[in-house]
């Protein structure tokens, strides 16, 4: 039996939802396909399926194994891509978790050129704004800048992540500029969903440690940059997201003596795809893209 086409027609059925979907995207006929299904349940001893006249879904352990299957057959893709005689061109399917504000600022061009210098690379793209662990999550990439570790998972630091207090001249005018963070709490704060309402800063005297009560949180930074340019408060947010708006005047940094620690933007990924090529092309590309514009 050929695990590996097996494997592959379960992946192309899951993703269709039907087996003569992936017989046409596999260029095989539709017994062929629910055969090959049907061998690799046999040989793991479950069905991946629920089968009806009216629709296919996957089982419990369909949805359990399909991330992890697709991960053999990518690792199996990219061996036989590096020992065939293809030169550079590049064939796989990348699963990438990325954070939204990041990806529809900055990530989404680096994502399009990726592909338009790759046109043989499949990527699936998922905005989430919280940590992930890639091995059980079934990513080969998870980008994100948290400080969280998982096993069997190798970081790979992509750029600092500058982070200001800023607010508009109008509120600042309305409601005075504060001069010390614990000065926070008696101002109208909008904060950043997947980080908190703990606002911590470096002061001369070492890390000061604030609570505040958010007006507004939201875990798109775009949200918060708009509000912060009505008026309505002072943003803890991500300097590229504000940048053009310090540099016309329409926002004002606020307690420059107390600056924000830098985050890092990493790639977290399982120890087992570390070394795909297309895995470290990716990398590549993104650390000079953010480089460039972070």
């Amino acid at each position: 039996m050929d695990i590996l086409v097996n494997l592959q027609a379960f992946l192309a059925t899951a993703d269709a939802a039907g087996f003569s979907a992936a017989a046409r995207k596999l260029n095989v006929s539709t017994s062929v396909v629910a055969k090959r299904v049907t061998q690799l349940e046999t040989r793991i001893g479950t069905p991946l399926f629920h089968r009806s006249t009216r629709q296919l879904r996957l089982t419990d352990a369909g949805q359990r194994y399909v991330h992890r299957a697709r991960g053999v057959v990518t690792d199996a893709t990219d061996l036989l891509s590096r020992m065939g005689e293809k030169g550079h061109d590049l064939v796989d399917h990348l699963r990438i978790k990325a954070p939204t504000s990041l990806t529809v600022a900055r990530l989404a061009d680096a994502f399009s050129a990726f592909q338009t210098q790759n046109p043989r690379l499949k990527l699936e793209i998922v905005l989430i704004d919280r940590p992930v662990d890639p091995v059980t999550e079934g990513f080969d990439i998870a980008i994100g800048a948290f400080p969280h570790s998982f096993g069997g998972v190798v970081d790979e630091p992509l750029c600092a992540l500058k982070r200001l207090l800023c607010a508009s001249p109008a509120y600042l005018k309305k409601h005075g500029t504060p001069k010390h963070p614990r000065d926070l709490v008696e101002h109208r704060c909008l904060s950043f969903l997947p980080t908190g309402p703990e606002w911590i800063f470096d002061g001369p005297r070492g890390r000061i440690s604030i609570q505040v009560s958010p007006l507004l949180s939201s875990n798109e930074g775009h949200v918060l940059a708009r509000s912060a340019i009505a008026g309505n408060g002072i943003a803890l947010i991500s300097h590229y997201l504000v940048a053009d708006a310090l540099r016309d005047g329409t926002l004002k940094p606020v307690l420059r003596d107390f600056p924000i620690p830098e985050l890092w933007v990493k790639a977290a990924i399982p120890e087992r795809r570390r070394n795909a090529a297309a895995v470290q092309a990716l990398l590549t590309l993104l650390k000079t893209s953010l480089a460039s514009s972070l």
